[in-house]
């Protein structure tokens, strides 16, 4: 995601998709809905769809989630805290801020008998520096050249960029011997795919299939389930009626309708995954006064938005770009109450005031008696975002501002966000576990690109030199007290500047059944993020334990 473009472009899109159903759910075997009897799980991490199409490249945007149980990259990054756990390779060195090896683990074969090797890896690069648009992370904006020795990748980088490890690591790796045969990787759908992960592909119709445990997986023993079920369907009752083990769902009222169908068995853990934020347009009047952003900020109540958006799952976001609790140790003390912003109508209308706004007849109206209206972007589909600014809308019509609400499909919605059409819009922020990465996909000017261009962050188009250059700072430096001072400097451009009005925490919604396996991640043992599309799939199957 840059200029610096990096994987909270993938992270804030998912995390909105998140917010309305997109689970899949049917039919199970008898097996896997008697507690305790079954080495199997029913899975509803793939979703949008009643029917599957068998696509298993790990580069395409509409790969099956699947995928993430058959391919591995190099390390696993656990986006609640930003640590990483080794898998293809043993570890990261950062020798100085422009070069990083990786140990690459032996002993490893890919699923078809064949070794795994550094040479794989370094392929891996080379196919997606070649073939830019499978370069879904990035990686090739940070990296200069990569090259191998033994069982050492070396990653030469562009610039100072202690951060790049962390993008790097999650890089899905294919098999040289079979890719380099591929004429066409972008649309190719890998139907047989041999990964070196935990499972391979067992059975596959367009109606469900099975993931079968690689008993020749380089730590099997740590794997419990032997297979994975994955039946298409977009009816979230199945979850509750079907008895799932494993599934990713916003559902409403949720300790009544998945813990009360069963109290000993169903669980849920639904931590934050993003900042929930109105985006005003800065190329546009009058979003580009601090003064008007300001008399946003001051003029809504987060919790109340957040209550009605998420029924109280998720909290109201703090003002600084930070996702807390995720990244409290980051908080700079000398920012009131962790930068939660309490609702101050009277400060608000000060501060429209200031901007030109002057309250008449019930009505906040400009110089020439003009009511103020707004009209806020909120794509279809995504009710409980809607929920939110409903509420929103609600609370500054109170203040005499008329709100209008546009409700484009999904892909519009995109397509409206990245091109800058918009005078504000809802849209999220942060979530990739790295707080350089969350700040730089939120303030760096490099993504700032002219209304009409498409761009993959900074949708707001915000451009202050200040900010760049402590960006570039917090790029360069490991120091653990230096990031914490620059870290510190950023939240003081985002409380005071207000390139964007944070409203609530947008959730990662993990559901979990206890009945065939325990040791599910959950807040009490955050070792992994309960999505299903990304690599932390691979830290939870090698965790959990039967039951």
């Amino acid at each position: 995601m840059k200029k610096q473009r990096i994987t909270a472009k993938i992270a804030a899109a998912l995390v909105a998709a998140a917010t309305i159903f997109g689970v899949s759910a049917c039919g199970a075997s008898g097996a896997s809905q008697q507690s305790g009897s079954s080495d199997e799980i029913l899975y509803g991490g793939d979703s949008g769809s009643p029917t599957f199409v068998r696509n298993f490249n790990p580069f395409s945007t509409s790969k099956r989630t699947g995928t993430n149980f058959i391919y591995e990259p190099l390390q696993v990054v656990n986006v609640i805290d930003g640590t990483s756990t080794p898998f293809l390779a043993t570890g990261d060195k950062v020798v100085n801020p422009r070069t990083i090896e990786y140990t690459i683990r032996n002993g490893v074969k890919w699923s078809d008998g064949q070794a795994f090797t550094a040479k794989d890896v370094v392929y891996t690069f080379n196919l997606i520096k070649k073939n830019t648009a499978l370069d879904t992370l990035g990686v090739w904006q940070h990296i200069a050249s990569v090259d191998e020795s033994g069982n050492t990748v070396t990653f030469h980088l562009q610039s100072d960029d202690v951060p790049a490890a962390s993008i790097i690591s999650q890089q899905t790796i294919v098999p040289e011997h079979i890719w380099s045969k591929i004429s066409d990787p972008l649309k190719y759908t890998d139907d047989n795919p041999v990964g070196t992960g935990p499972f391979e592909l067992g059975s596959f119709t367009p109606n469900q299939y099975t993931l079968k445990k690689n008993n020749d997986y380089w730590q099997a023993n740590k794997v419990a389930i032997k297979t994975i079920v994955v039946p298409a369907s977009n009816k979230q009752l199945d979850l509750v009626n079907k008895g799932y083990d494993w599934a990713y769902s916003y559902m409403t009222n949720v300790d009544k309708t998945w813990v009360g169908a069963n109290k000993q068995h169903n669980h849920y853990w639904f931590p934050p995954g993003g900042t929930v934020s109105l985006f005003p347009n800065l190329t546009k009047a009058p979003f580009n006064n601090v003064d008007f952003r300001q008399g946003l900020n001051y003029a809504i109540d987060r919790s109340a938005i957040a209550n009605d958006a998420e029924e109280g799952y998720v909290k109201g976001a703090t003002q600084t770009g930070l996702l807390l609790p995720n990244q409290e140790k980051w908080v700079d003390s000398s920012i009131p109450n962790q930068g939660k912003i309490s609702q101050n109508t009277t400060k608000a209308l000060a501060y429209f005031a200031k901007a030109g706004y002057t309250t008449r007849d019930g009505k906040l109206v400009d110089s020439s008696g003009k009511q103020l209206t707004l009209n806020i972007t909120v794509p279809s589909g995504y009710t409980d975002w809607l929920r939110g600014v409903q509420t929103l809308q609600s609370q500054l019509g109170k203040l005499g501002i008329s709100v209008k609400l546009t409700q484009p499909q999904p892909a519009a919605y995109t397509q409206a966000q990245n091109n800058g059409d918009f005078d504000l819009i809802v849209s999220s922020f942060g979530g990739t576990g790295n707080v350089f990465q969350d700040y730089n996909n939120l303030l760096n000017s490099q993504f700032a690109l002219p209304v009409g261009q498409s761009t993959t962050a900074n949708f707001e188009r915000y451009k202050n030199d200040k900010a760049d250059a402590l960006l570039n700072q917090l790029k360069a430096t490991s120091d653990e007290a230096t990031q914490k001072q620059i870290v510190d400097s950023l939240q003081q451009v985002v409380y005071n500047d207000v390139p964007v009005i944070g409203m609530f925490y947008g959730g990662l919604w993990g559901l979990f059944s206890t009945k065939n396996f325990t040791g599910w991640p959950s807040a009490q043992n955050p070792y992994a993020a309960p999505t299903t599309w990304t690599a932390n799939v691979l830290k939870i199957v090698t965790t959990v334990k039967k039951a």
